[in-house]
């Protein structure tokens, strides 16, 4: 029964990739565990020097953007979303709406693996609020405070 529950709180990649509808060189969450719904998830990226930033960010000391690590947190959001609110992504996405207080405490580099603790602090229908911070090696790297929501796909008319 344990078990059960343990796999009931863990997304692996194939369930990202059906929640999700960033692809390479976009999708910036690998799996996730710790699943609450409604309330938490920690997603994980595992950056290696293979990513397509690193040759022009930075050649000789490789630092993956800030951007893309608070892209990251609110993708982890947005799995937390889907899977509490059982979003379809066929006629459905997840978008970012406003971002505040972020701050980067250290690098991010080959080889380091991103936690991504998010927690909701609001939810009001599809709309949620969140608080992320990033570790690695259990050492805070990345905050921010984020918004978002879920938007209906427009279908071309066939």
């Amino acid at each position: 029964m344990r078990a059960m529950a343990e796999a009931d709180n863990r997304i692996d990649y194939a369930e990202v990739m059906r929640r999700l509808p960033h692809r390479y060189p976009f999708l910036l969450v690998d799996k996730a565990e710790d699943f609450v719904a409604n309330t938490s998830i920690t997603g994980i990226k595992n950056v290696t020097h293979n990513e397509p930033f690193f040759p022009g960010h930075f050649p000789i000391d490789p630092v993956m953007p800030g951007v893309l690590i608070v892209e990251a947190m609110a993708q982890t959001g947005a799995l937390l979303m889907s899977k509490t609110l059982d979003v379809a992504v066929q006629d459905k996405v997840i978008m970012f709406m406003s971002i505040d207080g972020v701050r980067f405490r250290r690098p991010a580099r080959p080889g380091d693996q991103l936690r991504m603790q998010v927690t909701v602090t609001k939810q009001r229908g599809d709309v949620f609020k969140f608080r992320g911070e990033t570790f690695i090696d259990d050492k805070l790297a990345a905050e921010a405070d984020f918004a978002a929501m879920v938007v209906t796909v427009d279908q071309p008319a066939s």
